[in-house]
């Protein structure tokens, strides 16, 4: 059988982590899994196209981390016939999830709110606050968004309104904020020093990868910035969500460029994509059977 995870761009680290999960995966059970998507800054009508593209290749299974859930349930979505679909890391909104069979991710509410801790940690009395974030489309990084606004704000039900931080326990968000940069390390370290030139803010919450995503890159830009507001006493603690703790990342850490990370396993949700995925090729009737256990 031959499935695919579709990306939201295929060469961001955390997706390629992803697709080489899968791909390990199948080829155990002797099937393959194919990464697919666009490369280059994220865009849901590049995602849509893409998503077209595949439902024309006669797949077993498509597993979809979603941009814009009703663009897409509006126009590729309306194609997908009997191809199983399910999705990863960013799931279709409520009114869209019936097309989809299942998720496989994290619970990004939840992850959300130990952004927040982390946050609390460093400013237990609050602060100015500016959240990093790819695209107001994107539904896990809404989820990340209202856990942390939520966390600060001191509410732990999922369904209250996650309202812009204005004061609360000591937490405000600044007015430029939260700031997009689609998914792009150059468009978010533009605005990352442009942030910290105006001196303004005590704790930067990144929802996703971007600014670490060629570590040297970002010491390289931001590193003399950095150390400057640190000789005088104004350097915000900055937060990273991250697929993958290397040793160069470690290092952005030790050397006090970055705070804090809070990273999960993207190879291990690749691998349970192929499962899912497997699974409901399987419930379908559209593959072989297979002779005892495949795992």
């Amino acid at each position: 059988m031959q499935f695919a995870i579709l990306a939201k761009r295929i060469d961001h680290p955390f997706f390629r982590l992803v697709g080489k999960g899968c791909a390990e995966a199948a080829r155990a059970q002797g099937d393959s899994c194919l990464l697919l998507g666009s490369s280059g800054p994220a865009h849901f009508r590049l995602q849509n196209q893409a998503l077209e593209q595949a439902l024309g290749q006669d797949l077993d299974g498509i597993a979809l981390s979603v941009i814009h859930s009703k663009w897409l349930a509006g126009h590729a979505l309306k194609r997908l016939g009997r191809t199983p679909l399910i999705t990863f890391d960013s799931d279709l909104g409520p009114d869209e999830r019936h097309l989809r069979r299942g998720y496989v991710g994290l619970d990004n509410l939840a992850f959300g709110h130990q952004l927040g801790r982390l946050a609390q940690h460093f400013r237990p009395h609050g602060g100015r606050l500016c959240i990093l974030s790819a695209s107001p489309q994107d539904p896990n990084l809404q989820e990340r968004l209202k856990g942390v606004r939520l966390q600060l704000r001191g509410i732990e039900g999922g369904d209250a309104e996650a309202e812009r931080l204005s004061g609360k326990n000591g937490w405000h968000e600044l007015e430029r904020c939260p700031l997009y940069s689609a998914n792009d390390q150059q468009s978010v370290l533009f605005q990352l020093t442009t942030l910290l030139n105006a001196n303004q803010v005590d704790i930067v919450i990144s929802l996703g990868s971007w600014p670490v995503h060629h570590p040297s890159e970002f010491r390289r830009q931001l590193g003399p910035l950095l150390a400057e507001l640190d000789t005088k006493g104004t350097r915000p603690a900055i937060i990273v969500t991250t697929p993958e703790f290397d040793t160069a990342r470690q290092a952005l850490l030790d050397e006090g460029l970055i705070q804090a990370y809070l990273g999960f396993e993207s190879r291990e949700m690749g691998r349970q994509a192929y499962c899912l995925l497997d699974d409901e090729a399987l419930g379908a009737g559209l593959a072989r059977s297979r002779e005892g256990a495949r795992r």
